[in-house]
């Protein structure tokens, strides 16, 4: 079958794309207002972008034309805290994506625990396993749409206990949830390791 984008509207070319990239991880973002509501929401086009500074990025769309409430708080505070979920919070990262009027907070009507930040004026949530607390660095717009691809420059790692191998994640240890096309979610499900690439295969002596 071919497909060709220019007889797709964007909602239906969404739907294609994110069907096709899959499995992304999800970025749950908090944010806080000009009036001081703290926001939460998940972004599944998420990224990696700079070792040094680190930096991670997501893609925030409009909705009916106007910024959703984490662009539009990210542009007013130029700050936010990018968390990464566990499969034990799949629910409320769901349901983290319904929409409220911008004096709501989503972190209050889900019943979840915040601690301050150590280095931005944004609160963080006090179960996730991970939390990258970021400062804005650029925000660049794309498509016809409006949707804007924001890069955060991150100032704060929070990891917890037992994650950490040296400098690495313990990526089975953290069970980190992926979105894939619709209502979807996944898990890690089995892990394939390869030997790194380049690395000379290890000489097995045979003393027989």
């Amino acid at each position: 079958m071919r497909i060709l984008p220019e007889r797709l509207g964007p909602e239906e070319t969404y739907k294609l794309m994110t069907g096709v990239v899959v499995p992304r991880p999800i970025a749950w973002v908090t944010t806080v207002s000009g009036d001081g509501v703290a926001n939460l929401a998940p972004f599944s086009c998420f990224t990696f972008v700079s070792n040094k500074p680190p930096m991670v990025g997501i893609n925030v769309g409009r909705k009916a034309g106007e910024p959703k409430d984490t662009g539009h708080n990210v542009h007013e505070r130029r700050e936010f805290v990018v968390h990464i979920a566990d499969e034990t919070m799949i629910e409320a990262v769901h349901l983290s994506a319904v929409e409220h009027p911008a004096e709501v907070s989503e972190i209050d009507v889900l019943g979840l625990e915040t601690v301050p930040a150590d280095r931005v004026a944004v609160p963080r949530l006090r179960d996730a396993p991970i939390a990258l607390e970021c400062v804005l660095h650029r925000a660049i717009a794309f498509g016809a749409t409006g949707a804007q691809f924001i890069v955060g420059e991150i100032v704060a790692f929070h990891v917890r206990d037992g994650l950490l191998d040296g400098t690495k994640i313990d990526t089975a240890t953290l069970r980190p949830i992926a979105r894939l096309a619709g209502p979807n979610y996944a898990g890690l499900g089995e892990i394939t390791t390869m030997r790194p690439v380049g690395q000379t295969p290890k000489t097995v002596l045979n003393d027989t």
